[in-house]
């Protein structure tokens, strides 16, 4: 019989109707045998109703479940109902009011993965949770306090490390950056300050702009008003310490008072308290009020600046002299310090002392409470008063003073030098001392006409590869400087290469020579002479200008 079509099954039911084999036909053995015609009102009536369709199946053999419990896949294996199958709360809720079975009992949910052992809690194991759960509650506890404590500390730990930071020791050890600040600075050496007076210079610029504002518009300058807008220009803590820097270094660029019943506008401050009040020192001209101008903020930065060198300058100085053989440089002509000057060790700069508030009505001794108060004390309260005076007078007396330590010996020459005459010792030391204060006086165009000669060896060769390349007796100075500017292993312009020949020809005549015609220099080269010579006599040339 062929099999039917959609159109055909249209008015058959899905389950319970047995196909009829043809005559002669005989059912497998394997085959399950249909269900008759008599079990389907049970079927219609279990897929009608959901509860009844995922009922529990029946237990047999100790505890193995017998029947389907959902709908069946095409294996033959019973599919377990998924949450959107309306029969899984009814099952779920009915297994739960039939209660677990026993122990070692199975529970057969999930029947093609296998039943699932359940037991029964004990009241040994309900005992065991409670304890583990009161353990938790206490480690809970515990944490919240050392999370509390750690957060408490890092807070004090914060604000003593921002109230220290303005009166951090000179002799703390700081971070690399300041430490090698000077070796890290762009550009041909010179004399670079210490990074710790950069900042003091950049505070004085930022200080000088905020008070050339306020003292442009006729407004009383004080200290609260300018130390809030220099940290936020700076993004840095800026306190009366680094004021009496100012002070130390420029002594004639403010005027500091102590005034009272200046309007702050501000909660925390009363108007009859004391502040501390800045005033530029400013050249008074005629007809007009004095202002703080760009110009003279410029020049007042160039003063300071001088004056934190000039400082620096008087370190090197004692450097120089603590040397063997100690050197003596004028400074006028001091261009650079000594290679083994540490210039980011020079010590901080002392603040200036600042006016400060007087102390009225302020009893800060037992002899000023008991000369003010002598009529109000009864004769023991007095006595008791004069014996603390007399106490606090013995323990603030200077002590004995202490012995004076005996001075360092000399240092003694190293092992390495023991049998070296000390005449040619004198001799080595002096050389570099000469070549030190060479190097420490040379002005910026000798720094470069000695960074050309370095150059001048190797542009040597190049030039001779060049001209043997072209096969030409003379060539133009820009066409040259063009091939040399590509084969050079030092990035230069044209312009930079042109001066490099102009130096060749002006040290070696002989070997290279200028032509002027017209417009256009053209260079000519001795190609008969040894190379080897050249360079000899350019680097004899560099070691002679270098002393």
């Amino acid at each position: 019989e062929p099999r039917p079509g959609p159109a055909r099954l249209r008015g058959r039911p899905h389950h319970g109707a047995s196909r009829a084999l043809p005559a002669g036909a005989v059912r497998p053995a394997s085959s399950p045998p249909l269900p008759s015609s008599s079990a389907s009102p049970g079927r219609d009536a279990r897929r009608r109703s959901p509860r009844a369709r995922f009922a529990p199946a029946k237990a047999v053999d100790g505890g193995r479940a017998e029947g389907p419990v959902g709908p069946q896949l095409p294996s033959g294996r019973a599919c377990p109902p998924g949450l959107g199958s309306p029969g899984a709360p009814s099952l779920l809720n009915e297994s739960l009011a039939a209660g677990f079975p026993e122990k070692g009992s199975t529970l057969p949910l999930f029947p093609h993965t296998g039943s699932v052992p359940v037991h029964r809690a004990g009241p040994g194991t309900i005992s065991e949770l409670q304890s583990c759960l009161q353990r938790a509650r206490v480690l809970g506890a515990q944490a919240q306090a050392l999370r509390a404590s750690a957060q408490k500390d890092a807070k004090e730990t914060s604000t003593s490390e921002a109230e220290g930071c303005a009166e951090q020791p000179c002799g703390e050890k700081a971070p690399a950056y300041q430490r090698f600040h000077a070796l890290a600075q762009p550009g041909p050496p010179g004399l670079v300050l210490p990074y710790k007076y950069q900042v003091l210079a950049e505070m004085f610029r930022s200080m000088d702009t905020v008070v050339g504002m306020l003292h442009n518009r006729s407004e009383t300058v004080t200290f609260a008003k300018v130390k809030q807008a220099v940290q936020d220009m700076m993004r840095r803590r800026f306190e009366e310490r680094n004021v009496g820097q100012i002070k130390t270094v420029y002594p004639e660029s403010y005027r500091f008072r102590q005034e009272r019943n200046i309007p702050t506008f501000k909660d925390g401050v009363k108007r009859s308290d004391y502040q501390l009040t800045i005033e530029p020192v400013l050249d008074s001209e005629a007809g007009s009020a004095p202002q703080l101008t760009a110009s003279r903020l410029l020049q007042r930065r160039q003063l300071f600046s001088r004056n934190l060198v000039e400082r620096v300058k008087e370190h090197h100085r004692a450097f120089l002299a603590s040397l063997s053989p100690p050197l003596a440089v004028p400074e006028d002509q001091l261009t650079r310090w000594h290679p083994r000057f540490n210039v980011d060790g020079v010590p901080d700069i002392e603040p200036a002392e600042l006016p400060q508030p007087p102390n009225t009505g302020r009893l800060t001794t037992a002899q000023e409470v008991l000369a003010r108060a002598r009529s109000l004390m009864s004769p023991r309260m007095e006595k008791a008063l004069s014996d603390m005076a007399l106490r606090s007078a013995e323990a603030s007396s200077p002590g004995p003073p202490s012995p004076v330590l005996p001075a360092t010996p000399p240092a003694t020459p190293p092992s390495a030098l023991k049998g070296v005459s000390q005449a040619l010792l004198e001799r080595i030391r002096a050389k570099e001392a000469q070549k030190q204060l060479a190097q420490m006086t040379r002005s910026p165009e000798q720094e470069l006409r000695l960074q050309r000669l370095e150059r001048l060896p190797e542009l040597a060769r190049v030039l001779r590869g060049v001209f043997v390349s072209e096969r030409k007796p003379a060539l133009t100075m820009d066409v040259a400087c063009a091939r040399m500017v590509g084969s050079c292993r030092a990035a230069l312009s044209p312009g930079e290469m042109e001066q490099h020949v102009l130096l060749l020809a002006e040290l070696l005549p002989d070997w290279l020579s200028l032509h002027r015609i017209r417009t256009d220099t053209y260079i000519k080269l001795d190609k008969a002479t040894d190379l080897t010579s050249i360079a000899a006599r350019l680097a004899h040339q560099a070691r002679a200008e270098g002393l």
